[in-house]
């Protein structure tokens, strides 16, 4: 007992808000673009990555797709490396190199050692300003696409989600899978990405985001030299401001039933959530947390582990410029949908009319504030948090604030947001081996 009082006591040495406040330098450059970077000395590797303002969200319908299929374009060649160099430059040093799509950003990104910071920039801006897109590689892209969707559309613990997301937002961007459809890949030309790609990466819409064992001063002389050679740092345009939202997204409940032939049944059920930026946010996270977050949240223990119902259990919580959701994810055996179900909105509602227990709520804080900390152990989280900072939250929040913003959640704190947020009409996405189903009673 005596070693517990002393390590929950425990204060790490030095003062660490300083010592963050002194790593992070930022710099804008001709164009607006930002170079942002965060001193790691302690490593021997860095994390680059180029990030555009740009998602699935930002795409109508004759464009769906176009953010994605413009990832995988940019890693098909420029006037100076076609593919096999790019590869083969970032493998002859070991590095690792990948790119992702989401609604509302694009990310292209190398993790290199420290002495290969120069090939990274110059291999990632390379690509984000000078991509050929021949019709050759757009057409071979498009197959690799459509495979990448038939993939996808072959899992039904991951189809679940985007139809969750399509009946909660409808007919918009964002409910509309980032992949883009069999129909609007096989439709969209080669022009029309080729346009999407000239319209949307320009230097104020991206930002170049470096952490590891780096000097600022260095970086920014790079970053310069990399985009001066494409000719792009022109004019006194200032960096766009981070999003602050898009159409609006109208309140939907009810149920839809997707007949599938699987052997497991997945389900979806939730409702709109908050934006990144609305305070209520460290409230949500920490509920989120105890809900379904872990191995001893609350409809883990209840579903799985006291009743043996599935193996799949999970709460989740996005959220976006002006709106969000909030869902919970099961997998389970067709004939224990309804029991499943039933639990789930029995534990809902309890959360909504009684908030969290005094453990589940130091339990919730205790993870958040664990893997938010220890995620920043890696150069590459880092590198996001920096960037995303850019885009999405108009300024980095300090550790230590973050931290604090989490211990200040209060029980009313979980009861306002489980009231707003849970207690808000509910959607329901079923897929499974099913005739005919009516789960209207579930979400009312």
């Amino acid at each position: 007992m005596e070693g517990q009082d002393t390590l929950s006591q425990y204060t790490p040495p030095g003062n660490a808000r300083d010592a963050e406040a002194d790593a992070v330098r930022r710099t804008v450059l001709p164009g607006g673009l930002r170079v942002v970077t965060e001193a790691m000395p302690t490593v021997r590797s860095v994390a680059v990555g180029i990030w555009a303002n740009v998602g699935s969200r930002d795409e109508d319908v004759l464009h769906g797709g176009a953010s994605h299929f413009l990832e995988h374009l940019l890693f098909k060649g420029t006037q100076k490396r076609d593919a096999m160099r790019i590869a083969a430059e970032m493998d002859a040093v070991g590095g690792i190199s990948n790119a992702f799509t989401s609604k509302e950003f694009t990310c292209y990104y190398a993790r290199v050692l420290d002495s290969d910071l120069p090939l990274a920039v110059d291999i990632l801006a390379d690509m984000v300003t000078s991509s050929l897109l021949s019709p050759p590689d757009v057409d071979a892209e498009r197959g690799v696409i459509l495979e990448e969707i038939a993939m996808y559309d072959d899992d039904p613990s991951e189809t679940v989600h985007d139809e969750f997301a399509r009946d909660l937002f409808g007919d918009t961007p964002l409910g509309r899978p980032i992949l883009g459809t069999q129909e609007s890949i096989k439709a969209i030309t080669r022009d029309q990405v080729a346009e999407y790609y000239r319209d949307r990466y320009l230097p104020q819409d991206l930002v170049v985001a470096v952490t590891g064992n780096i000097e600022h001063d260095v970086v920014v002389e790079l970053v310069r030299a990399a985009f001066d050679a494409a000719g792009v740092l022109t004019g006194g345009t200032e960096p766009s401001p981070p999003r602050v939202g898009g159409p609006g997204v109208p309140v939907r409940s009810g149920a839809r039933l997707i007949t599938d032939d699987t052997e497991q049944a997945n389900l979806v059920l939730g409702s709109l959530g908050i934006s990144r930026n609305d305070d209520r946010r460290f409230a949500l996270n920490v509920l989120n947390t105890a809900l379904g977050g872990g191995s001893s949240s609350r409809l883990f223990q209840e579903i799985r582990e006291k009743r043996g119902m599935a193996y799949a259990v999970s709460s989740f919580n996005s959220q976006y410029a002006d709106t969000g959701l909030f869902g919970v994810y099961v997998g389970c055996l067709p004939n224990k949908t309804d029991e499943v179900l039933r639990i789930c909105r029995e534990e809902l509602d309890k959360v909504v009319a009684d908030g969290l227990t005094e453990e589940e709520l130091d339990r919730g804080k205790g993870q958040l504030r664990g893997s938010f900390v220890l995620g920043l152990e890696d150069t590459g989280s880092r590198m996001s948090r920096l960037a995303k900072s850019e885009l999405v939250h108009d300024g980095l929040m300090p550790v230590d604030e973050v931290l604090a913003r989490i211990d200040a959640v209060t029980p009313e704190d979980i009861r306002a947001v489980a009231r707003d947020v849970i207690g808000a009409p509910k959607v329901l996405t079923l897929i499974g081996p099913y005739e005919e189903r009516d789960d209207s009673a579930i979400v009312a």
